[in-house]
């Protein structure tokens, strides 16, 4: 039995998808916390397990059976790393015999301006502390996530961000969930570490030419200072905790932090991954 936390989310549903296609769903389960939102799952013949990051009760009872574990890491609560310590130890309690963990593709972990990926480190430090076999997906940052950086007047305004000429490794979200789920039909755990990344790395004015291509419409990139964005983010109302994040995580790309490339989602996969041309077209529906 395959256990997947976070079934109903984005990476955790794209990993089930793939899961069906190469396992039977009886060993296929999905741990949400709303089991009205798993009917579509449960549909399709995965076991829904009920259970909360914050509830270490539901996590034992939810672990019970599982061989295999695949902790999605949780949002930006404050409580999140202990979330993620609570997923670790009831896998522990119910002799799970391999647990994997989605962390970050990240260049330099004692660097890092956007303190919240911390803890996908503290995370990986704690699993392996657990003596429990287990894999880790480094993961870049999500090709899914440039509308929110960019903003849904991209074509109107174009890009202004303070992430100078810093350039990301890109890839699909649902490639990545596919590359995982391949990953964990393997039999084998034995303490790997996969770094999931575009073959290629873009700047935001690669960005903003792909767009200008497959729109037809001029969109420029200009870099600004990090100053200036802030205040058009209070403009805007964002807490300050928020703001602090976004532009944690623009500065860690203007710092070189998520340009890693790697060949590890191109073997998971069996072929190329979606070059940016190509995922822009789907997200942006050009």
């Amino acid at each position: 039995m395959i256990l997947i936390t976070g079934a109903t989310g984005h990476i955790g549903s794209a990993v089930i998808e793939q899961l069906l296609k190469t396992t039977d769903a009886g060993q296929v389960a999905g741990l949400v916390r709303d089991e009205a939102k798993a009917t579509t799952l449960q549909a399709q013949g995965v076991q829904i397990r009920v259970g909360d990051y914050n509830d270490p009760a539901t996590l034992n009872q939810a672990m019970q059976g599982v061989a295999k574990v695949l902790l999605v890491s949780g949002g930006g609560n404050d409580d999140g790393l202990q979330q993620h310590y609570n997923v670790v130890d009831a896998a522990k309690k119910a002799g799970v015999g391999c647990l994997a963990y989605t962390s970050r593709a990240l260049k330099d972990p004692t660097s890092l301006t956007n303190q919240l990926m911390a803890r996908h480190f503290e995370t990986e430090d704690y699993i392996r502390a657990s003596g429990l076999p287990y894999i880790m997906f480094r993961n870049i940052l999500y090709m899914d996530t440039l509308p929110q950086f960019v903003g849904p007047q991209v074509f109107e305004r174009g890009i202004q961000l303070p992430a100078g000429l810093g350039r990301v490794a890109f890839a699909l979200r649902q490639e990545m969930g596919e590359a995982i789920a391949n990953v964990l039909a393997d039999s084998r755990c034995d303490n790997r570490i996969f770094t999931f990344t575009g073959a290629g790395t873009y700047s935001f004015a690669d960005v903003a030419a792909a767009l200008s291509e497959l729109s037809g419409r001029p969109v420029t990139y200009t870099p600004i200072e990090q100053l200036a964005f802030e205040a058009r983010l209070h403009a805007q109302g964002l807490p300050e905790a928020v703001i602090q994040r976004i532009s944690g995580f623009l500065t860690d790309i203007k710092n070189g932090q998520e340009e890693t490339v790697s060949p590890d989602l191109a073997d998971a996969l069996g072929r190329a991954p979606a070059s940016l041309r190509e995922g822009l077209k789907t997200i942006f529906k050009l």
